[in-house]
């Protein structure tokens, strides 16, 4: 997993605090007081795109690395765009520029599994992005229309199971 530059400067002062304070054995920590500032830490969405930013995908010249000074967090997930005129096309139409399937492989998904995707695999099919696990599927995809359609169909029962909370 990826993480922001935020989420690695609150994991580095968390880890200077159980390192200063286990410096000597009588201010060890105990396992409540390192559980307590775990509570304390902010909750950063994950890094959506590897840090790519989602409408760079649809301009020439392919994806381009987001910046952090231009990041939103939308769905659960941390976007970064590379410029601020991105952010607002993507504030405005969001749907439009994110990645079709959760962001996870047509072909998987047409077979009815979660499949994770490389953000650099892609390709723009009927306006929408897909990002596919290799080369190889996504040449597969592009030479079966029909594919993302099976995909497509089979998405909405796969989503269910994601979102169902564990037996």
């Amino acid at each position: 997993m990826w993480l922001t530059r935020r989420q690695c400067f609150a994991l580095a002062a968390l880890l200077a605090g159980a390192r200063s304070s286990a410096a000597g054995p009588a201010s060890a920590p105990d396992s409540a007081d390192a559980a307590e500032r775990l509570r304390r830490l902010p909750s950063i969405p994950p890094l959506a795109l590897r840090g790519f930013d989602p409408l760079s995908y649809f301009l020439p010249g392919g994806p381009v690395a987001g910046d952090p000074a231009h990041e939103i967090a939308w769905e659960g997930r941390t976007w970064r765009f590379a410029r601020a005129a991105n952010r607002a096309a993507f504030e405005r139409d969001p749907g439009a520029y994110t990645p079709r399937l959760g962001g996870y492989d047509p072909v998987g998904v047409a077979e009815g599994r979660l499949v994770d995707a490389d953000p650099l695999v892609f390709a723009i099919l009927d306006d929408a992005l897909y990002l596919f696990r290799n080369a190889e599927r996504r040449d597969l995809a592009l030479a079966d229309p029909e594919l993302a359609r099976r995909a497509e169909v089979r998405w909405p029962a796969l989503r269910a199971l994601m979102d169902a909370p564990p037996r």
